[in-house]
Order: structure tokens, then sequence, then C-alpha cells
């Protein structure tokens, strides 16, 4: 993404509309100062304020981030670009992101997790010191084993960090 060229172009865009930077930024929820960043490139309009700026100027978002009116075959050319272009200037990779959100759920919910796991065996402790020693060999290998707890952790972690990465909706 050429941020000058973007610049200029909203800055052409405004100028044939016959708006002032403030009359622009008022329009999209921006300050004259921001608008006025954004056309000289200092830094790119926000993914929030591209839609409001793209349908303020009568431009789709993807000529907007081009810096320039497109045909219909540079379209979809442009489109790929600019895609390539946004993947690469990605501010996190994709494993960056997954360890993020893996660390927070860590965070969130190991508490929890650990709380339970002791909360197991002082039941199990409780039984076989009452007595009970029967009952608690069949809860400690038959309800509930290690490795099945493990791996519902580590899904319910997965699970969380596949949703978060990927910014999957949740049916509500």
């Amino acid at each position: 993404m050429d941020m000058i060229k973007t610049g200029a172009f909203i800055a052409e865009l405004r100028h044939q509309m016959g708006l002032t930077q403030q009359q622009l930024g008022e329009l999209v929820g921006a300050t004259n100062k921001t608008v006025s960043r954004w056309e000289t490139g200092t830094y790119m309009p926000p993914i929030e304020s591209l839609e409001a700026l793209s349908k303020e100027l009568g431009v789709t978002v993807n000529e907007l981030i081009a810096g320039e009116r497109l045909s219909e075959p540079e379209f979809r050319e442009k489109a790929d670009e600019n895609v390539r272009n946004a993947w690469q200037d990605s501010v996190f990779t994709l494993k960056e992101r997954q360890d993020y959100f893996r660390r927070r759920w860590r965070r969130r919910y190991m508490p929890a997790v650990i709380a339970g796991v002791l909360l197991y065996d002082a039941v199990l402790v409780l039984l076989v010191f009452s007595g009970l020693v029967r009952a608690a060999v069949v809860t400690a290998f038959a309800v509930l084993p290690s490795p099945f707890i493990a791996a519902a952790v580590n899904n319910a972690m997965m699970s969380y960090v596949e949703r978060r990465t990927f910014d999957i909706k949740e049916d509500e």
C-alpha cells in the first residue's frame, strides 16, 4: 500500500466534492488534523474508517487503498494485490496471534483448571481416608483419568485460540 498515493487520492476526491478537511472529517468521524495526516500520507486511515471514507467519497474501499479509480479488469488484480500487501504489512503473523491468544487463555482460565484438579484430588483423598477406597479407585480410574482431563483442557484452549485468531463469531 502506498500511503502517499492513497493520501493524494483522498485529497483529490475531497477537492472534487468541494469539501474541506473539517467537513470530510465530520462525515467520517475524524478531526481535520487526522484527514490532513491521511492526505499527506503520514499514515493510513484505520480499517474502521475506510468504509465510511469510501462511501462519502464515492469510491470502493479497494480503489481507496489502491489510490486510484480502477477499471473492471484492474479491479480484481488490485484487490488481490491489496490483500497480499495487507497480509505482508500485518502487525502480527498468524503464529504471533495464536501465541498471544494461547497466553491470554492460560492467564484467564488456568487458575480455574488448577482449582478443579485440586478439588478432584481433595475428593479422592477424602474418599480414601473415609474408608471408601473402592469408591476412590473407581472414581480415579473410571470417571476422570488425567489424560482425558489434559485433552479436554487443551481442546478448550485451542478452541478459544482459533475463535479469537480467526475472529469467529459464536452462535448466540
